[in-house]
């Protein structure tokens, strides 16, 4: 625990809304990475790669087992660290080129190479953005939060803040780079997008100081704990194995979700520039409903909210499942889903947070980096699997982009992918979000780390 220099209570420091912004900042440059391959890049390597969508689908989930071990190694690692600058920040300063260059290399398939030779580039330009950059980037982002104080409400809107960033970056990458393809080739997309991530990662790294553990020459000794002792203690925390789950669930709806978007609008609707409309109504009503996420928060719970959440996802899934080709009800069942994703991003970052809180108050041992990784393991399985799941679809239906005219396999395939499946995700979501109920001890964890901070 967090002892020489700063009590528990001193910690809980007010964030001033301009660091809230700078710490949202981060989550926008990781959201350029993230509408990239979650939208765009399975279309990218079937359709301009020409590579299979099954070999695709497969890569996609094979990588997610590395991703396991590489979470749980960085989370160890970010624990462990020991700078002036804390533990998170001199990794997330790290992260920035290094998913600058990712973005670069992986929209950089020879196209004149062998399938073989080009599925091998994919696989090895892909472990290195999700294995290796995104996992620096992604834990270190996510400690900094629980670092940054150990009051919840500041916590909260810190993160609501973040997600309307994060989703501002959707809303802006997901309805430029169709246009920006098809005007600028992706060579040059893949250099602004990777620049404009660099950018945007080094906000916080440069402006956020952590407060929780430190003291003038660094991180206080009390917080430098073997991984044998770390590992342990988050293993017996049941809420970093619902914060996997519900990070997984909720990025495996949102990726298959928009990377079945894109091949709705190409081949159901046979319009692709719909995708930009689709990708705009689809972050604005989400932006919107995180406003009042600060104030239902802490007046009933995040649980509460995420959970309402979660029924506005149903609904929009359930809408989307009967549109058709009816570009209203496709409008209607878009807006609904963003509404509903808005309050389960945000809440998912905050509780986190409040998860390192309770592991700290029942063990002893505060671990924000190894917590962390449940999150950066969960988005990542779901950011992999959803996209998989498209690519598998679209093998089985016998999907072929060369094809003059769609078959009718292929087009049920495509709706059931952008509906019903999204839907039958969403219920699953709702259940493991009613499981998480840590926001019921945090008046008890407060009171006890107080204390004990006060006599330390």
């Amino acid at each position: 625990m967090s002892q020489n220099g700063n009590t528990a209570k001193q910690e809980i420091v007010r964030i001033p809304m301009w660091k809230k912004i700078c710490y949202g900042t981060g989550a926008a440059g990781g959201n350029v990475m993230s509408t990239l391959l979650a939208s765009f890049l399975l279309a990218y390597y079937t359709d301009t790669a020409l590579l299979s969508a099954a070999a695709i689908g497969t890569m996609f989930v094979l990588c997610r087992v590395l991703d396991g071990f590489t979470d749980l190694i960085m989370g160890a690692v970010v624990d462990k660290t020991n700078t002036k600058l804390g533990k998170a920040r001199p990794w997330l300063l790290l992260s920035a080129p290094l998913v600058g260059i990712g973005i670069v290399l992986i929209l950089g398939v020879p196209l004149g190479w062998s399938d073989s030779a080009k599925l091998l580039y994919a696989y090895a330009t892909y472990i290195y953005l999700n294995c290796i950059a995104y996992t620096i980037f992604g834990i270190s982002h996510a400690a900094l939060l629980a670092r940054m104080t150990r009051d919840p409400k500041e916590r909260n809107t810190t993160s609501v803040v973040s997600s309307i960033c994060n989703n501002l970056s959707g809303l802006v990458i997901g309805t430029a780079v169709t246009a920006m393809e098809l005007n600028l080739g992706w060579t040059t997309t893949s250099i602004i997008l990777g620049v404009v991530a660099c950018a945007l990662i080094l906000v916080p790294g440069l402006t956020i100081k952590e407060t929780i553990g430190m003291t003038d020459s660094g991180v206080s000794e009390s917080e430098h704990l073997p991984i044998k002792q770390q590992l342990p203690a988050v293993l017996k925390n049941r809420y970093f194995y619902l914060c996997i789950l519900i990070g997984a669930l909720t990025l495996l709806m949102n990726a298959n979700a928009i990377a079945s978007q894109i091949f709705y609008c190409n081949v159901v609707l046979g319009d692709p520039m719909f995708m930009t409309q689709l990708m705009s109504i689809g972050q604005l009503p989400g932006i919107i409903v995180l406003f009042f996420m600060p104030w239902f928060a802490n007046k009933f719970s995040k649980r509460n909210f995420m959970l309402l959440g979660t029924l506005c996802l149903i609904a929009g899934f359930a809408v989307l499942g009967v549109a058709g080709t009816d570009r209203s009800l496709i409008l209607l069942g878009t807006i609904l889903r963003s509404i509903g994703a808005g309050p389960i991003f945000a809440g998912i970052y905050a509780l986190i947070a409040d998860a390192c809180d309770y592991g700290e108050w029942k063990t002893g041992i505060r671990s924000e980096g190894l917590m962390s990784a449940s999150q950066s393991i969960g988005s990542k399985v779901g950011i992999g699997f959803g996209s998989a799941i498209t690519g598998w679809i679209l093998a089985a239906v016998g999907y072929d982009p060369k094809a003059a005219q769609p078959a009718a396999a292929v087009i049920s395939g495509i709706r059931f992918d952008f509906s019903w499946l999204g839907l039958i995700i969403s219920v699953v979501l709702f259940v493991c979000i009613l499981f998480m109920d840590v926001e019921k001890y945090l008046p008890q964890i407060r009171e006890a780390l107080g204390k004990e901070g006060a006599a330390a």
